[in-house]
């Protein structure tokens, strides 16, 4: 049957990966371990419920057998495991059609995320900075880690530019939804009349690359070393401590200065870079496969946007499963997961319908 012949390929890959990881020898080389790792845990869900609908298909068997010798009050009890196991199965097997179904790369993935305030001036900066907080606060719910990279202020205390990273399980399954423009509708600080402003900040979400993921060649990059700046411009630092990194073959470029260290700023530009070049690539495959090529972060402009958040109506709409809700405040607070949650089932469904 070919679905059990999947079922012992997973099995017999997860008990070698198992023998692998216990080799010594294997802890010498930090990228196999690491690799070997990631494919331990993208296959320990499926091989444990292959194995308990394995144990669960054993005991029905077997109880079916002893039907026939047994007397009534046996037969009760074995017809009572039967069915227990029977519902069991059921449910696992339930469990194993989502496992088995076609994987996204980047699950179990870290990202990086950058926030830029688009349209609107300064509002646009404040509105950046509202979505920052938003994340860290669903980052504390979720119990993940947040790492800054990189933030430029602006003068008001928003964002023009906000870089971090966040690790833990689930990231990428949960923040890959967040990639696009955001429109914001409400009365600005800046404004006298009373008058509501749309204004608009991007979201970019990375999913991290490892060095053995994307390849890059040091003669391929221009680096330039310069001072930290400031809202306005003024310089925040003595050193030349900021780097900027022009990747010549694609023309994509990263500016890091948060950190002291020149070396600090190098290797978080490094990740920037490595991560938007997998991201290029996966988009590659994609474009290849697909004539539909939605980008995540256009232009920033008024008509793009992928969520709305309206302040008057304390109103969230997200705009590409038409899902509308109000309770603006807790969503800003951090509470994403009914969003998140609505986007992930629309997606299944779509595979679900596509397939």
């Amino acid at each position: 049957m070919e679905e059990n012949a999947a079922y012992e390929e997973i099995e017999a890959e997860f008990v070698a990966l198992e023998e692998r990881l216990a080799d010594p020898d294997l802890l010498a080389d930090r990228d196999a371990y690491a690799s070997t790792a990631r494919r331990y845990k993208e296959l320990e869900a499926k091989a444990l419920r292959i194995r308990e609908l394995r144990g669960h298909r054993e005991d029905i068997e077997t109880a079916t057998e002893m039907l026939a010798d047994a007397d009534a009050a046996d037969q009760s009890l074995l017809e009572a495991e039967i069915d227990a196991a029977s519902a069991a199965v059921e449910g696992l097997e339930a469990e194993l059609v989502e496992l088995m179904a076609p994987r996204d790369p980047n699950d179990g993935k870290n990202v990086i995320v950058e926030i830029k305030g688009a349209e609107g001036g300064e509002e646009a900066n404040l509105f950046a900075r509202d979505l920052f907080d938003m994340y860290s606060a669903y980052a504390g719910q979720q119990r993940w880690k947040l790492e800054m990279m990189n933030a430029q202020g602006s003068d008001m205390g928003g964002y023009t530019d906000v870089v971090f990273m966040l690790r833990g399980d689930d990231v990428w399954r949960k923040m890959k939804y967040e990639g696009g423009p955001h429109r914001v509708q409400r009365v600005p600080v800046t404004e006298s009349q009373g008058r509501v402003h749309t204004s608009s900040a991007t979201v970019s979400v990375l999913p991290e690359a490892e060095e053995v993921e994307v390849h890059i060649d040091e003669k391929d990059l221009q680096v330039d070393v310069y001072r930290s700046s400031g809202p306005g411009g003024q310089s925040v630092n003595t050193t030349d401590s900021a780097v900027r990194i022009t990747h010549k073959p694609t023309g994509l470029v990263v500016s890091m200065q948060d950190e002291k260290s020149q070396l600090q700023n190098r290797n978080k530009a490094m990740a920037v870079l490595r991560a938007r070049l997998l991201q290029a690539e996966q988009q590659r495959r994609q474009d290849e496969l697909s004539e539909q090529r939605r980008g995540q972060v256009g232009g920033g402009g008024r008509s793009e946007k992928i969520r709305t958040y309206n302040f008057k109506e304390n109103r969230v709409s997200d705009h590409r499963i038409g899902l509308t809700l109000y309770k603006l405040d807790r969503i800003l607070a951090g509470d994403l997961d009914e969003v998140v949650d609505a986007l992930a089932e629309a997606e299944r469904h779509d595979h679900t319908v596509g397939s």
